[in-house]
């Protein structure tokens, strides 16, 4: 597999600003009175991340000519395909808990969400089914945005909400 492409990197550190920009909002500006739906819109950022995060395997998997042959896909791309489908459920699930249930729990249904896919995807990646540096960057992107999302599951979430 090829090296991660530099404009890969810069573009996913710069997917990381909507997450540090919400959380510092969530931290800071709520001290000078509530600012309403920064945690629903850390919440949907989220969602979408992480169902993202799905379509990358999708991408690896279709990268490969052999997707589109008449004697099928090998077993590799068929895990692909069907992880990348996972994040997307989980993000939808989380987001309508945290929208219609519980603030919080949507939260934390998000981190666990990000914490299994870095973990599947770091056992893809010992057995060389990741490109280099993939795992690397994937592990600063995840901490970052975990670390976000955690501030939220502490803050007083009530005030900003929908």
């Amino acid at each position: 597999m090829k090296r991660l492409p530099l404009l890969a990197i810069v573009l996913s550190v710069a997917g990381l600003l909507p997450f540090l920009g919400l959380a510092f909002a969530i931290l800071f500006l709520g001290t000078v009175g509530p600012v309403p739906r920064l945690g629903v819109a850390l919440l949907s950022y989220g969602a979408v991340i992480l169902s993202f995060l799905g379509a990358v395997h999708w991408g690896f998997a279709l990268e490969q000519p052999a997707i589109i042959t008449k004697s099928g896909t090998d077993q590799l791309d068929r895990q692909r395909l069907a992880f990348g489908v996972c994040p997307a459920l989980w993000a939808w699930a989380a987001l309508y808990v945290g929208l219609v249930w519980s603030p919080r729990g949507g939260v934390l249904l998000e981190i666990i969400g990000f914490l299994v896919t870095w973990a599947i995807e770091r056992a893809a990646y010992r057995r060389g089914a990741l490109p280099p540096g993939y795992l690397m960057l994937r592990t600063v992107l995840t901490t970052v945005a975990v670390l976000c999302l955690a501030v939220a599951l502490i803050s007083p979430l009530q005030d900003y909400m929908i």
